[in-house]
């Protein structure tokens, strides 16, 4: 951070020093003709003795001294202001890099523990069952907890996989006709076993859906929701998702009774690396990819997202797909 302050401190100054000095080159452009002017106008007067004939020349020379201050006066203003809009645009990039190099450095950090995380709970889960005489009972609770960190460190690692095919350009959405109700049903039975059975994740998806969707991306657009929704709901734990056919579209809402998103945030937090500046927020650990994977991925759809307030407290993502 301190480097980048450094930077920004000599890239103003050194538009700083050129401004200057190019202010002060046009002043002295500006008196230099002037004197060029003067010299020609007393040369105009010792070449005559006619006085009409000197005044006349002088008013020429002043009316030439006039037009050439205009004219570099002139040119040198649309310089400056070129120069000007130059220098803008430079430090507008400048900015935009700076903010780019400290949402990289975020994710790398937040990577690297949400990584570290399911690892760690995998190994302690191994590591009693290879040190402890536990029963059958106990040795499948810890071989089904160990399996669920295993999903959530491949869906993590799906995220990152799928975020870097999308900044290559490569085509990740291969859609044909699917049955929407039945993937979705399958995404949730296979992610959130537990919440379900807990009753924290509650569904209500209408049977035989179809509609033109890619079945290998279209999971991690549920998933992503979902985990959003459990990560920002502090105090009331409460997930339910719903599939319906509205007239001519196919609507999937995830609502929460979490924190809630800020107005001024409902615009950037599709943006990747972005989280929305709320203080828990800031204090909870995520990547900052999953909403821009889901926007992503909507649109390869040909669909929409968006993002309404829930009451009392929460968030309600709404998303739309028209049938084809």
């Amino acid at each position: 951070m301190l480097k980048n302050s450094k930077s920004a401190v000599w890239l103003t100054l050194l538009f700083g020093y050129i401004i200057v000095q190019f202010l002060w080159w046009e002043i002295l452009l500006v008196k230099q003709t002037g004197q060029i002017i003067s010299e020609k106008q007393k040369l105009a007067g010792l070449s005559s003795v006619n006085s009409q004939i000197i005044n006349t020349e002088v008013q020429k020379l002043q009316n030439k001294k006039t037009a050439q201050v205009i004219m570099i006066v002139g040119e040198g203003t649309v310089f400056l202001l070129l120069l000007l809009f130059g220098i803008y645009k430079i430090r507008q990039a400048h900015t935009r890099e700076m903010k780019l190099n400290d949402q990289h450095r975020n994710f790398l950090l937040s990577i690297t523990h949400e990584l570290k995380t399911p690892l760690s709970a995998i190994k302690l889960q191994l590591q009693t069952l290879q040190k402890h005489q536990l029963n059958d009972s106990q040795k499948e609770e810890l071989l089904k907890n160990a399996l669920q960190e295993n999903e959530r460190l491949n869906s993590l690692i799906d995220n990152v996989l799928l975020v870097s095919r999308m900044d290559n350009g490569q085509s990740i959405v291969k859609p044909e006709s699917t049955n929407l109700s039945k993937l979705v049903t399958e995404v949730v039975q296979r992610y959130y076993r537990a919440a379900l059975q807990n009753n924290i994740l509650t569904t209500d998806i209408e049977e035989n859906i179809v509609l033109i969707a890619d079945h290998l991306t279209f999971p991690s657009i549920i998933t992503n929701l979902i985990d959003n929704s459990f990560k920002y709901s502090f105090n009331e734990k409460q997930v339910h998702l719903s599939l319906k056919k509205e007239k001519e579209s196919v609507i999937l809402r995830v609502s929460d009774r979490g924190c809630g998103i800020p107005e001024v945030d409902k615009a950037k937090i599709f943006d990747r690396f972005y989280r929305a500046g709320h203080e828990e927020t800031r204090l909870t650990k995520g990547t900052g990819l999953g909403l821009y994977i889901v926007s992503y991925l909507v649109k390869a759809h040909n669909g929409s997202v968006t993002v309404e307030n829930n009451q009392p407290s929460g968030s309600i993502f709404k998303l739309s797909f028209p049938i084809l």
